[in-house]
């Protein structure tokens, strides 16, 4: 196994590694991967962060205790998007176990999703906000998310009037799912709330990146 596998990989390998139960020394273990000592500190911090049932620390070694594991799943795009959506709606009409098996899980997808990963599987997370606001936001999702893949320009109607925008990316801010666009009307980078939305309307044509307005060029204004 060497360097080039990404992290998804190499936190599965980790846990295969660990599995049988045996005390493991972080050097052999980085041996093993092909990664440095400080790859295996940070991974093993990921893993025990993110709810794996592992114990030890540095200079001691790791193990796996007793736990429920699953094989690799292999998802798509659609997929992540389907069960990031369900956890948002778990923790949203839930409270005690459950909502918190919800963030537990969503830590978990979390910590194995590929680093280079983009779309809604960066940056997984999980949010939930008042069950009023939660509905009115996910009627909007699959249109936006449509939208977006599309590059279909859309208008937005909102208490504060329309405009016509270009939909650039759908994530979480706070606790609400936030839509960041470039605003055709304010000629400028904006992001809207989507539960805030009260109509979407697709307008004709389709748009192109455009220096200046493009995601990438939102993201670097980040």
């Amino acid at each position: 196994m060497g360097t080039s596998q990404n992290r998804a990989e190499r936190l599965l390998a980790l846990m295969d590694v660990l599995r049988d139960g045996q005390l493991h020394r972080a050097e052999d273990l980085a041996a093993t991967l092909g990664v440095s000592l400080r790859t295996v500190y940070r991974d093993m911090k990921t893993l025990m962060a993110s709810g794996v049932a592992v114990e030890g620390a540095r200079g001691t070694g790791y193990r796996a205790q007793t736990a429920l594991t699953l094989p690799p799943l292999n998802l798509t795009e659609t997929e992540l998007e389907a069960l990031h959506i369900g956890l948002a709606v778990v923790g949203t009409g839930m409270e005690g176990e459950l909502r918190a098996a919800a963030e537990s899980l969503s830590a978990k997808i979390d910590a194995v999703l590929p680093e280079e990963a983009g779309g809604v599987v960066q940056g997984f997370g999980f949010a939930s906000y008042p069950f009023d606001l939660s509905a009115r936001a996910l009627r909007h999702l699959e249109p936006l998310r449509t939208a977006i893949r599309a590059k279909q320009k859309l208008r937005l109607v909102t208490q504060d009037g329309a405009r016509d925008v270009r939909p650039l990316k759908l994530r979480y801010w706070g606790r609400v799912w936030v839509l960041a666009v470039w605003d055709e009307t304010g000629n400028a980078f904006a992001e809207q709330r989507v539960d805030q939305i009260t109509e979407i309307t697709p307008l004709p044509g389709l748009f192109v990146e455009e220096p200046g307005k493009s995601l990438r060029d939102f993201e670097a204004q980040l």
